[in-house]
């Protein structure tokens, strides 16, 4: 993929998150299946960082659950931010803007994460060589024995999903643009909207993880229609598994 192109579908999606942050928000109030089974392990002392942690939903489920550890969510929605700040939380919870599609973005956290999670974030970002970089760079983030549990959409599982797929030329680009498997989605509550979302399959998930020094150490199904419209992995770095360090 071109990077003129990439920068396209990255500033749509900004956009879309900026201007439609509240109905987005009215949609995550509850957690889906697939992330409550992911953190149902979480040890309460851990040192989480969450990942396009949008309006703050899995930090007010952790704070519920009594979490003690260091959690620090990360989104570049400032509108969606100010969601999650809406919500009383522990002082061991805390929020910031940052980018993770720009070079450099985790050096600014602190010390390592024993739970990296990102929900509904991968499939967002452009290209193959961006996503490689996030998951390198995620990876650095992790503190030694830390593991990375992320989704992805499996929209094509559902006619009512399928539907809402846009032509590309809606944004002035063709098929010959993007990868494949790119596709543009509309959003039609609370405003009209459209979105860039790649979607997954396992294989594809698990070579970016091999390649970003990764071990897949599980995979599932869940949420939406029939439980099958996200596609779940937990990730451990090889290096740490092999008793190296990360």
């Amino acid at each position: 993929m071109r990077e003129t192109v990439a920068a396209q579908l990255l500033r749509l999606n900004s956009e879309f998150y900026q201007t439609l942050a509240v109905p987005f928000s009215q949609t995550r109030a509850r957690l889906q299946p697939g992330i409550v089974r992911a953190v149902g392990g979480l040890r309460p002392e851990a040192a989480v960082l969450d990942l396009g942690c949008g309006p703050g939903s899995l930090a007010r489920e952790l704070a519920r659950r009594g979490h003690t550890g260091r959690y620090f969510g990360v989104d570049a929605s400032e509108p969606l931010l100010a969601e999650a700040r809406r919500k009383s939380l522990p002082p061991n919870f805390a929020f910031s803007q940052a980018d993770i599609t720009r070079p450099l973005w985790e050096e600014s956290l602190g010390q390592p994460f024993d739970a990296v999670f990102a929900f509904a974030v991968l499939h967002h970002i452009p290209g193959l060589e961006l996503r490689a970089r996030l998951a390198r760079a995620v990876r650095r983030t992790l503190a030694p024995g830390g593991e990375v549990t992320l989704s992805t959409w499996s929209f094509l599982g559902s006619d009512r999903l399928r539907s809402r797929i846009q032509p590309w030329e809606a944004i002035g680009l063709t098929r010959e643009d993007v990868d494949p498997g790119d596709y543009l989605l509309d959003w039609r509550r609370g405003g009209t909207g459209l979105r860039y979302v790649h979607h997954f399959d396992q294989t594809e998930l698990r070579n970016l993880a091999q390649d970003a020094g990764f071990e897949v150490i599980e995979s599932w199904r869940s949420d939406g229609e029939g439980g099958r419209l996200g596609l779940y992995q937990r990730w451990a770095s090889v290096a740490d598994r092999n008793g190296r360090g990360p």
